[in-house]
C-alpha cells in the first residue's frame, strides 16, 4: 500500500541545498469487478497515472523553484504553490493505490475473529453501526474520499472524508479503508452514488484491510 517514491539523486553539494525530489512509480491493480464498466476502469488507471506524471514534474521542479524563489512570500510565491501542488499531486496517487488495493474482491469476506472485524465493533459499537457511519461520510463528500482510519490523538478508528485530495485530512491518521468518491470513479452509476457505495461495500477485499488494521495497532503501541 505504500506510494512508491525512489530518491532521484544523492544529496546535493551544501551550497546548493539538497535535493529532495522523489520519483512515484505506477503499479498494476486487478480491477476483477463486474461492477464498474471496463471504459470506467480504463480511464481511473489514466487518472492515476496522471496523477502520477503531475507528481513526478511536480518534485522535480521544487528543489529549483526553493534556491530562486527570493524571500519567501505567501502572496507571491513559485515554491509555495509548488509545495501545495505536490501535497494535492501525491496524497491523490497514495488514496488511488490504497483505493485499488482494498477493493474489487469478488469473494469478499470479513469474519467475526478477525482483528477488523473486532476493532470496527469495538470503536463503533458494532459492525453494523460503523459501516452506517461510513455510508453517511460517503454520501456527503462533494468529490473526494470516504475513509476509515486510526487516529494517534484520538486513540481509535474513525471515519472521515476528503474532500479532493488535500482538505479536511485529520491530522495523524493512518487509512485502513479507502473508497473513491470522485465523480470518475462512479461514472456507471451516474446519480445513484447510493448504489455505488453498496456495490463497493460488497467488494472490499478483507484481507488487504486486514494488514493495514494489523499495521495500525503497531503504530497504536509505538504511539503511547
Amino acid at each position: 500500500d505504500s506510494l512508491g517514491l525512489a530518491s532521484s539523486g544523492q544529496e546535493a553539494a551544501k551550497d546548493q541545498g539538497i535535493n529532495e525530489a522523489y520519483v512515484a512509480q505506477p503499479k498494476v491493480y486487478n480491477q476483477n469487478t463486474n461492477k464498474l464498466s471496463k471504459q470506467t476502469k480504463k480511464a481511473h488507471n489514466e487518472i492515476y497515472k496522471h496523477y502520477i506524471d503531475s507528481f513526478n514534474s511536480v518534485s522535480a521542479q521544487l528543489d529549483a523553484a526553493r534556491l530562486h524563489d527570493g524571500t519567501p512570500n505567501p502572496d507571491n510565491s513559485v515554491f509555495r504553490l509548488l509545495k501545495q501542488n505536490e501535497i494535492s499531486n501525491m496524497n491523490a496517487v497514495w488514496l488511488h493505490e490504497l483505493y485499488f488495493a482494498n477493493s474489487s474482491d469478488t469473494n469478499s469476506e470479513i469474519h467475526m475473529e478477525s482483528l477488523a472485524y473486532m476493532k470496527l465493533q469495538q470503536d463503533f459499537g458494532s459492525f453494523d453501526e460503523w459501516q452506517k457511519d461510513f455510508i453517511s461520510c460517503a454520501l456527503v463528500t462533494g468529490v473526494g474520499w470516504a475513509c476509515t482510519g486510526y487516529n494517534v490523538f484520538l486513540r481509535r478508528f474513525h471515519n472521515f472524508f476528503v474532500e479532493e485530495n488535500a482538505n479536511s485530512i485529520p491530522m495523524g491518521t493512518y487509512p485502513v479503508i479507502v473508497l473513491d468518491m470522485w465523480e470518475h470513479a462512479s461514472r456507471d452509476y451516474m446519480t445513484k452514488r447510493k448504489e455505488y457505495v453498496f456495490g463497493q461495500l460488497k467488494e472490499l477485499n478483507w484481507s488487504v484491510i486486514e494488514d493495514r488494521f494489523k499495521k495500525a495497532i503497531r503504530i497504536a503501541e509505538a504511539s503511547k
